[in-house]
């Protein structure tokens, strides 16, 4: 395979970041690029994913909800829409 260099300027806290991601897998950081650059090139798509970490905020207001639905103090469900309008009008 002949290989070419490719020069890209990044922020020094991206490339920090995605080198962590990268070495989190074993992989280096220029092979993800090469993998991301060969899969562009053929499928011709762009793909932007992210996993979204959990916040302390977050997993306090999930905590509270399963709260609420394991005492009870949930509505629901409602078998049509009218219906749950109809409670959210009473309220």
């Amino acid at each position: 395979m002949k290989t070419a260099i490719l020069n890209v300027k990044v922020d020094e806290l991206v490339k920090q970041r995605a080198q962590a991601v990268a070495g989190s897998f074993g992989i280096p950081l220029s092979t993800l690029v090469n993998a991301y650059l060969i899969e562009l090139g053929e499928t011709q798509t762009v793909h932007f994913n992210a996993v979204e970490v959990m916040t302390p905020e977050m997993e306090r207001v999930i905590e509270e909800a399963e709260a609420e639905i394991k005492a009870g103090k949930t509505v629901g469900p409602f078998a049509t829409a009218g219906e749950a309008t109809n409670y959210l009008k009473s309220l």
